[in-house]
């Protein structure tokens, strides 16, 4: 094993000789699992002695990554077992105003059935609402729907995979009849023609973006069509980027296919034989000429129609998308304008063919198939069906399951504000980050009488809302199965035990589900007494049995001998066989048995701009972090590739509102605001702006860019418009500053320092890897702030008694360090923060300067603080760049300064790099 792979434990403090030994030593295990980031799947192998988890490298032989991890999968081991950042115990507090305290799990999960048993005694079930998450495992899933359906007998059940695939999962409903996708992560190798639309592959699906760089360098005829307003890391790979203004993807669909059918690229044989409603469809698409869309679009109508015949003259050609179109009021036309491309052409059902939506979440296939949402059932069931509640209802031995139609996500927090949702039962998700208009979900948390959250992690803006605390086994303790993007099921496996009185979701469930039914059902009790993860895979693959997604004759001992499996995979003397794709034979998961065409039109963004807001705001991930970042906001090395929340805007419109780069600035929209400063990028058109979805309250001031989001939803779907809201920015002339670093551990010193966000309207409080493990700290406001708050700021910082002071209190000016032998420990400077940048710089490197109070006072020279690029190899872009002016070129690059060659996620930038440099040395000389 490359002993670059290794990231040892935060509490562990072997080094690399001393991990060499371990990973060598007669107690060590390897453990074959999946990693527990997006919907990739990767395959990994976990290094592990005792109850320490040594090392994550890639497991060569799953089918679905062969070896590949991003810089997230590589880094898990260091976001496990920190001592600060998991719940251990199950915490309780009486009423809303009064303290949590730890009590034992027994009495937790008594309180939980009791208050459970009484809430439906007195408001009945719809009085209960679950909000689940796409990380859990099949396992839980399956357990947690048995329970409000079947014994609490409610289908308000909904999860996160509603803020991220439900228009995926409504696009293929209605056009191919299931929630399938078709094709396989080998059509990469096969296709001709790429659309990648309203994803930043390079980014959320890493690994995947490797493949396909690869068969691009195999074929190099392959052409690549990117569809994305930004010119995102994705996009550099493209021989075509369509850069459309936000929400207007139907739009450029519609316009596609009336290309195609213009100049006879369609499949009229297969349009015939396979699908309906195609006649319609083309009705409609007449008045979408390129000329016409163009001015809908933002993009030439040459490139419109270069970009179909692309499309259509392919001999195979694939789609890949995802968050761009999910993420919509819109999101189920735009998805189903995708799949008409495909169904028009034929290419369906072949290799290197097929519509493929890019899973968000790790296991958000597993929860659609157990039917965890409010709009499923069990097996890709209708609870609106009647008889398909029947066919549940007989399989899990209960009377009958509720008619009454769910609430979904955005719903169930409203309905709490109806005062309809007494109680709220959240497991593995966070939504007091994650969804859509802050202040509205918040309020709904305030006002519920009840919140249980299941987490196992301390470190979420919703457990400052949690009235019980259940502790949640997580990432590497569990066992269980996951489905990917491909449909692809594998096995995940437990390496450590869970510590403290962490349990694995679903026996938590179970434990309570017993006590509930006792209460209120007894002969419900023995529903859910499994002996072990094997019996309720066991259960759910017979839900599944004869449906579209067959997958009856798999077993964890199928899984063991054989590996991951793709579904469908029914019994050896069934119908239909297991297959890399779907639809081979032209017949579809619908009642006629065809592909339908769904007559949609074209409706823009929920919000237009306007004077006040001008600006369309798009948001999106960052490359090296997750969600709401409480896993990978453990680990400090992948803070450096973005190490602060930010806006980022045109230079254009930065002129235009008077902002300089770096300035704070004020973004609002209709909802909400927060304040950021601003970074001018390029790869935006004026009048757009940018923000990264991963920054909640536990890392800045307020509620958290979600707080600007929109909840306006896709009326077949209900997912939200989470991507796009109109906005606008002011800049900001704050006098007062602050700023500080502490070397430690980042989860603890992050719990003292919270307070200071809610003190200050810009707050900033960020792990970083500067100078190892450590934690920044920037605050700023509209006066000078009082002597007493500022010698509390000093003294929770460490820095009442500092080796280095050169403080004015005249002017409230603190300027303080903590050094060891010249390394820095600490420092803070408040109402002068000149000499910020050339602090982090001697923290980071740690060269002392040969005058401290020269940086002090701002007579040094100002420092420019180096980006990591690389984050495997710590890699600077001021390491490139001088690499660069030597004459490096990629190969060398990479060759020379070891960057781009382990994960390869940066190597979308150094190619940038080297472009941008190559384009400057040619101009120079021209």
């Amino acid at each position: 094993m490359d002993i670059k792979a290794v990231h040892a434990l935060p509490h562990a403090t072997h080094g690399p000789a001393a991990i060499t030994q371990l990973l060598a030593s007669p107690d060590q295990r390897t453990t074959h699992s999946v990693c527990c980031y997006c919907g990739t799947g990767c395959g990994v192998r976990i290094h592990s002695t005792g109850q320490h988890v040594l090392a994550v490298d890639g497991d060569d032989s799953h089918p679905s990554s062969l070896g590949q991890l991003c810089s997230k999968g590589r880094t898990l081991a260091a976001t496990v077992h920190h001592g600060h950042s998991r719940i251990l115990k199950a915490q309780w507090r009486a009423d809303k105003t009064g303290v949590r305290h730890d009590i034992a799990l027994t009495d937790a999960c008594d309180l939980a059935a009791g208050r459970l048993a009484e809430t439906i005694s007195r408001h009945g079930p719809d009085a209960i609402g679950f909000y689940l998450s796409g990380q859990l495992l099949t396992e839980d899933y399956y357990v947690f729907n048995k329970l409000a359906r079947a014994l609490v007998g409610t289908n308000n059940i909904d999860s996160n995979s509603r803020l991220c695939m439900s228009s995926a999962v409504s696009g293929y409903k209605l056009t191919l009849g299931a929630d399938a996708p078709p094709a396989s992560y080998e059509d990469l190798d096969h296709a001709d023609t790429v659309l990648i639309a309203g994803s930043n592959m390079a980014f959320a699906h890493p690994v995947l973006f490797r493949r396909l760089e690869a068969a691009k360098l195999r074929r190099p005829g392959m052409k690549i069509i990117v569809v994305d307003p930004r010119r995102t890391d994705t996009a550099e790979i493209a021989d075509l980027h369509l850069p459309i203004l936000p929400g207007s993807d139907v739009a450029l669909f519609h316009a596609m296919l009336n290309v195609l059918v213009w100049d006879g690229l369609v499949d009229l044989n297969y349009i015939k034989l396979h699908t309906s409603g195609f006649a319609a469809l083309k009705q409609r698409i007449h008045e979408f000429t390129p000329g016409a869309t163009q001015d809908i679009c933002g993009v030439p109508a040459a490139d419109i129609v270069l970009a179909a015949r692309w499309f259509g003259q392919a001999n195979a050609a694939l789609s890949l998308y995802t968050m761009g179109l999910n993420q919509s009021s819109s999101g189920t036309a735009k998805n189903a304008a995708l799949i008409h491309l495909h169904l028009a052409t034929g290419h369906i059902g072949r290799p290197g063919a097929g519509p493929f939506s890019l899973t968000g979440q790790p296991n958000a296939m597993g929860g659609r198939e157990t039917g965890s949402m409010a709009t499923l059932l069990p097996g890709h069931r209708d609870p609106n069906n009647a008889e398909d509640r029947s066919a549940m209802a007989n399989l899990w031995g209960a009377d009958q399951l509720p008619d009454t139609p769910g609430k979904t996500a955005v719903d169930i927090f409203d309905a709490v504000l109806q005062d309809k949702i007494k109680v709220l039962w959240i497991a593995a998700t966070n939504p007091a980050q994650s969804m859509p208009d802050q202040a509205r979900v918040r309020a709904a948390l305030e006002k519920a009488e009840l919140v249980i959250v299941q987490e196992a992690f301390n470190n979420t803006e919703t457990l400052a809302y949690a009235d019980l605390i259940l502790p949640a086994a997580t990432w590497p303790e569990k066992d269980g199965t996951m489905t990917n993007s491909e449909r692809r099921v594998s096995r995940v496996r437990a390496a450590i035990k869970p510590p403290g009185d962490a349990r694995p979701d679903w026996d938590l469930v179970c434990n309570i589900a017993r006590r509930l039914a006792a209460r209120i059902a007894p002969h419900k009790a023995g529903m859910f007494s499994y002996d072990s993860e094997a019996d309720i895979f066991a259960e759910h693959v017979r839900t599944t049995a004869g449906r579209d997604l067959d997958c009856s004759a798999l077993d964890y001992g199928v899984l063991e001998r054989e590996g991951p499996q793709q579904w469908p995979y029914p019994p050896a003397d069934g119908v239909r066989r297991p297959s890399a794709r779907l639809y081979e034979d032209g017949i579809f998961a619908t009642k006629d048995g065809r592909a339908h065409f769904f007559d949609t039109g074209y409706v823009p963004v929920a919000e237009s701009v306007s004077p006040k807001f001008p600006l369309r705001l798009t948001s999106g991930r960052m490359r090296d972090q997750w969600h709401t970042m409480s896993r990978s906001g453990l680990v400090p090395s992948l803070t450096r590739h973005v190490d602060e929340p930010l806006i980022y805007l045109h230079p254009d419109d930065m002129q235009r509102h008077k902002i300089s780069n770096g300035a704070l600035t004020r973004v609002r929209t209709r909802r909400g605001s927060v304040i950021l400063p601003a970074s001018a990028d390029t790869t935006l058109r004026p009048g757009h702006a940018f923000v990264h979805m991963h920054w909640g309250s536990s890392f800045i001031a307020g509620d958290g860019v979600n707080a600007l989001a929109n909840s306006a939803r896709d009326p077949i779907s209900q997912q939200p418009e989470l991507k796009h809201s109109a906005a606008g920015v002011e800049a900001l002339h704050f006098p007062w500053h602050a700023q500080a670093w502490l070397q430690g551990s980042a989860p603890a010193l992050r719990q003292k320092l919270l307070p200071w966000l809610r003190r200050f309207p810009y707050a900033v409080l960020i792990p970083s890897a500067i100078g190892g493990e450590s934690v920044r700290l920037r605050l700023a406001g509209p006066s000078r702030i009082a002597p007493e708050l500022l010698d509390e700021l000093v003294r929770d910082i460490g820095l009442d008694t500092p080796d280095l002071a050169f403080d004015d209190p005249a002017r409230g000016v603190v300027r303080r360090l903590v050094r060891d032998d010249g390394v820095l420990r600490a420092w803070v400077l408040a109402g002068d923060t000149i000499a910020a940048d050339a602090l982090l710089q001697w923290a980071d490197t740690g060269h002392a300067p040969l005058n401290a109070s020269q940086i002090f006072t701002g007579r040094s020279a100002p420092a420019v603080r180096a980006r990591v690029i690389c984050t495997c190899g710590n890699v600077t872009d001021q390491a490139i760049q001088q690499a660069l002016d030597r004459g490096l070129d990629l190969d060398a690059l990479k060759s020379s300064l070891e960057c781009g060659i382990t994960c390869g996620s940066c190597l979308p930038e150094l190619r940038r790099m080297v472009g941008q440099h190559t384009q400057t040395e040619y101009s120079s000389h021209a």
